[in-house]
């Protein structure tokens, strides 16, 4: 199969600055990961408390203190009750990001940002309160509609508000707070761990990054392609000036303009979304965030100090262990917005997959030969401990610079305008639906497959990384609203995708409006 791939030239392009403003707006609209990477951080170490499993989940704090017969400690955590805690939240935000594509597109990206952030805080205010596990379920689920309307809104207002140059860097601002509220909520967890009410400091703190999201949504101008698509042109235009720092935007408003013109006539973007002509981005938009799950990254993330505990660390050790590899995840994300205009998706895609599939291996085999089927280790040498941390940061290294924050990039800047909020919804709902399914299976999949659960999400690691060999160009370095040209060009998806009206298929790198050259790569099946 060929493969296609697509290097800036040195023709003409958008003009254009990357200017104080625009950079100052997507840092503050990448706060929204914040809410997301806080979720995620804080679950897993409050499941790990013992007075919070004492008052809410009894059952599993008896296994946990040796007071109820258990089959092995692998099977400790499984706990139906204790599942639903988890995974109530992505549920609700699944549901939560269909009504939130209509709002996006009706109200604008700030609009949706301003309601995910009120409905997280009021969600945190119940969780900090909660008398019983009911109200830790209502409190989730607010949670889960705030994130399903953030991870909604903030990708796309920061792929629209960005210069194409800077694209990938600035939306991976959104991965970046992901993991700053990551490590964030591990370091909260470690510092609450012994304390009385440590767990309702941890879950009522969820407010601090939910109104840090809900200030600067109100502050933040909405993005040029949605104030023309609800008709405000002159302001539009005035917009674009000011984020690209040149008087001269005439080329990129037009653009913009004929974009929303065709995209106000289609008048159902989800009939729209699946016709042939969007394919390859429907087909991208449903299998990365499929994968991104399916790396088994949010069994580390959400549940890492569970599996420590697991693996024979200690309640105060897990979570130290657990802060160490949220330091790993937002340090490599940096590397990854370093690199990632400059060295393409494609790149970072492959070698992050390569790189979380060896490591995979590599603990399966670590467990199993120290744990074996029955989950009795007896002691752990402090190096066998050290090594098994070791392995999962690298395996969190190779997801945080590749599939983390390009499974958010690439499905937000890939969808013509008139689909885009559509496109996006369907990115957040696989998104949410598998994170639902990997949190509602795991503690079953560990008791079950012990540490052979490493190799089921190796298998899938395999799979993910020949498909992106196969089917994915480059889109580095391309404006978005020219990204039809990538897919007419490809080997395989021309066959769905036309050539653009404006573009000659035939003409040479470095002429024309968008200046950009195709370079075909071509491979054996």
């Amino acid at each position: 199969m060929a493969g296609g791939g697509i290097a800036p030239s040195k023709g003409k392009a958008y003009p254009g600055n990357m200017t104080c403003k625009v950079f100052v707006t997507c840092i503050v609209a990448a706060m929204g990961g914040l809410i997301f990477g806080y979720d995620i951080g804080i679950s897993g170490g409050v499941i790990s408390m013992p007075l919070f499993l004492k008052k809410f989940f009894p059952d599993v704090w008896r296994k946990e203190q040796g007071l109820s017969p258990s089959t092995n400690q692998y099977c400790t955590y499984n706990s139906e009750t204790l599942t639903l805690f988890t995974s109530s939240l992505y549920f609700a935000a699944l549901l939560a990001s269909f009504v939130a594509s209509s709002v996006t597109r009706a109200c604008g990206r700030r609009v949706s940002m301003v309601i995910g952030g009120t409905l997280f805080l009021a969600g945190s205010a119940v969780n900090g309160l909660a008398q019983n596990v009911l109200m830790l379920i209502i409190g989730r689920v607010l949670l889960g509609f705030g994130i399903g309307f953030a991870n909604q809104s903030v990708p796309v207002y920061l792929s629209e508000m960005a210069p194409y140059r800077y694209r990938g860097a600035l939306n991976m601002v959104f991965q970046l707070s992901i993991t700053i509220g990551i490590l964030g909520a591990n370091l909260l967890n470690y510092f609450m761990a012994n304390l009385k009410y440590g767990w309702r400091i941890s879950l009522g703190c969820a407010a601090v990054p939910g109104i840090i999201f809900i200030v600067g949504s109100l502050l933040l101008p909405d993005t040029p392609n949605s104030l023309i698509e609800r008709g405000k042109r002159e302001e539009a235009k005035i917009m674009l000036q000011k984020i690209r720092g040149i008087r001269d935007v005439d080329e990129e408003f037009d653009d913009l303009v004929i974009a929303s013109e065709e995209s106000k006539k289609v008048q159902h973007p989800w009939a729209n979304i699946m016709k042939e002509k969007n394919r390859p981005q429907l087909t991208f938009a449903m299998l990365i965030p499929f994968f991104q799950q399916f790396t088994g990254i949010n069994v580390i993330m959400f549940y890492a100090p569970v599996l420590f505990k697991t693996i024979g660390f200690g309640s105060t050790a897990s979570l130290m262990s657990a802060v160490i590899t949220g330091l790993v995840n937002c340090l490599s994300t940096l590397v990854s917005i370093a690199i990632v205009d400059r060295f393409g998706r494609r790149g970072l895609f492959l070698e992050g997959g390569s790189q979380m599939l060896i490591m995979q291996l590599a603990i399966a085999a670590a467990i199993g030969a120290k744990f074996g089927v029955s989950g009795n280790p007896g002691s752990l040498p402090k190096g066998y401990a050290l090594a098994v941390v070791a392995m999962i940061c690298v395996y969190v290294a190779g997801f945080a610079w590749s599939w983390g924050p390009l499974g958010w990039l690439v499905p937000s800047e890939i969808f013509p305008l008139e689909v885009r909020s559509a496109g996006q919804s369907i990115n957040v709902s696989v998104n949410m639906i598998f994170t639902f399914v990997v949190a509602q299976i795991f503690p079953v999949m560990l008791c079950k497959l012990k540490f052979g659960l490493f190799l089921f999400f190796s298998f899938f690691v395999v799979i993910m990384t020949i498909f992106i060999y196969k089917f994915f160009p480059e889109t580095k370095g391309v404006p978005i609203e020219e990204m039809a040209i990538v897919w007419s060009r490809h080997p395989y998806w021309r066959k769905f995708v036309p050539a653009p009206d404006n573009i000659d298929d035939d003409r040479k790198p470095g002429s024309g409006r968008i200046g950009i050259e195709i370079v075909k790569k071509e491979q054996d099946c």
